[in-house]
């Protein structure tokens, strides 16, 4: 079976802010594509400034209407700085896709993690995702309307080979979702949190073989890994009115690789 070579249009999404962070590349930078592609106004996200400005003029030569801000999301002051300009420049955001995180340690015995590669991957994952959260929630609770949609793996679902922090940050961001979900529920405010599997990244076609592509493709019970369309798929619908009635769901995006 084939990637997604068309996404789906929601027509209520025009119009509407978006905040994408970890919108640089991979994953977020084609959720922030997608989004565009349906009206959105997108803020893109991430750190690195040269790899923004290559998905806004993506954005901006498809039609699309984006922005791009660095930011550290592990920063709070700095998650401030980029709602207080998101907010200036595009207005109220009602979509906020927290997708930034990642790991830059290998996988390997969890006595050989040290300290601050613990504390930097949990950082960068949940502690990131919280203070975004944190940051955009107060506005989406004045205005008693907004959605958010966070981003864990599959690594947080099962147990696998990735480094054990990535693991519990992202097990955490699940929860996270789901505790939020219903304590904002009453304000009118959707959560949900995304959980893919493999998703074959412009930085996964670099650090695999073809061999290793296919080895990981066939743990899939689809026979394929995902593609970041299929993300940004699942984030579209997720983020439109036809999702209304869904808050506090992990949906596995996964190929098959986990069924709950």
């Amino acid at each position: 079976m084939n990637p997604i070579q068309h996404l789906a249009t929601y027509s209520d999404l025009a119009g509407k802010v978006a905040v994408v962070t970890g919108g640089s590349r991979g994953i977020g930078a084609a959720t922030a594509q997608a989004l565009a592609a349906n009206g959105v106004n997108v803020a893109v996200s991430g750190r690195d400034t040269a790899a923004i400005d290559a998905v806004v003029a993506e954005i901006q030569a498809k039609g699309g209407h984006a922005i791009g801000i660095a930011a550290d999301c592990s920063n709070f002051s700095v998650v401030e700085q980029l709602r207080q300009r998101v907010e200036k420049e595009l207005g109220c955001v009602k979509l906020l896709v927290a997708f930034a995180g990642g790991s830059s340690i290998r996988p390997g015995p969890v006595e050989k993690v040290t300290e601050e590669e613990w504390r930097k991957i949990l950082d960068g994952n949940l502690t990131a995702t919280f203070l975004t959260v944190k940051s955009f929630l107060p506005g989406m609770i004045e205005r008693r309307h907004g959605v958010i949609v966070t981003m864990a793996s599959t690594a947080g679902r099962l147990p696998s080979q990735a480094p054990a922090p990535y693991s519990a940050a992202k097990a955490g961001v699940l929860m996270f979702s789901r505790n939020l979900a219903n304590d904002v529920a009453k304000h009118g405010i959707r959560v949900n949190c995304i959980s893919p599997a493999a998703v074959l990244t412009e930085r996964m076609r670099r650090q695999l073989s073809a061999e290793q592509q296919r080895e990981v493709a066939a743990m899939h019970p689809l026979g394929r890994m995902g593609a970041p369309e299929d993300i940004a798929s699942a984030a579209l619908f997720l983020a439109s009115d036809s999702s209304s009635w869904i808050t506090g769901v992990t949906l596995d995006v996964a190929g098959g690789r986990v069924m709950i």
